[in-house]
């Protein structure tokens, strides 16, 4: 299975018994303080044979000040394994809302040692434009599953690696838009960016009126003149959400390697006044 799949292809294999198709929609606008649960527009109409996968409270550290916190590997396999996900199954994951929800729950799924997991290319909104069938039925009953953790450091960043990122010639990329990078708006309190950051906003790697990433020689471009003789890179965002986009682009797609995700972002950056920002416009 390809990391990123079509809505043809998930529909041919609907009735594959080592498939789980999650979806991982989360409801929040920029610089919102309340994110929702999108269970209920799930229950409502969905993917056949899919069920939902609840980010802000299974997938998250319940004890955490910060939202969507990675949540502790006993708990993530628990959730998993809730799901029927596990040893000899097959992930495919969609939202609502850019897949930027779905690279997230990607993005955990392999840091946690899980490989066999696809993004569907533009999520729900694929799936309508095809006119591919609608369900409304609840999720199917799934065998008992083991989820075996195997958890790889390199793909996550915390505070400490993300300071040392700054200064050790890492690739820092910051996935939100231009306005919030530049300092022209500040969705998360302060404006600016960590300093010596640049800029691919998670949006432009999709088409917006399919919602499909764009294709590999664009999304190229995009990174190319940032990333060259660097052998690392960390993304990040607001709250670990849409830098999960542009990693899956980066090591899923364009095959960089040794990309990691800052998962606190300025969420955590900004408890601190004295972090610094840097500011592009005058």
């Amino acid at each position: 299975m390809k990391p990123l799949v079509d809505a043809k292809w998930v529909a041919e294999h609907l009735s594959d018994p080592s498939i789980r198709i999650l979806e991982c929609s989360v409801d929040l606008a920029p610089g919102s303080t309340a994110p929702e649960s999108m269970r209920k527009q799930w229950v409502d109409g969905h993917i056949p044979n899919s069920d939902y996968v609840d980010l802000i409270d299974d997938l998250s550290d319940p004890t955490s000040e910060l939202r969507f916190t990675m949540p502790t590997p006993a708990r993530f396999a628990a959730a998993m394994e809730s799901l029927g996900v596990g040893e000899g199954t097959k992930v495919v994951l969609y939202d609502r809302r850019f897949t930027m929800w779905a690279t997230r729950v990607w993005w955990m799924l392999k840091y946690f040692g899980f490989d066999n997991c696809a993004v569907l290319d533009g999520g729900w909104k694929s799936w309508q434009l095809a006119n591919l069938p609608i369900d409304t039925n609840p999720a199917p009953s799934r065998p008992k599953a083991t989820f075996v953790v195997n958890l790889r450091p390199y793909l996550f960043a915390d505070l400490e690696r993300m300071e040392e990122a700054l200064g050790d010639g890492t690739c820092v990329i910051n996935a939100l838009s231009p306005g919030n990078h530049d300092g022209s708006e500040a969705d998360y309190g302060r404006p600016g960016h960590l300093p010596g950051a640049s800029n691919v906003y998670a949006l432009h790697l999709l088409d917006r009126t399919t919602q499909c990433y764009l294709p590999l020689d664009q999304l190229e471009v995009l990174f190319a003149d940032m990333t060259a003789g660097k052998d690392s890179i960390v993304t990040y965002c607001g709250g670990g959400i849409a830098a999960t986009s542009d990693a899956f682009v980066l090591n899923a797609l364009l095959g960089y390697n040794n990309v990691a995700v800052y998962d606190g972002s300025l969420s955590e950056w900004l408890l601190d006044a004295d972090r610094p920002l840097e500011v592009d416009i005058t």
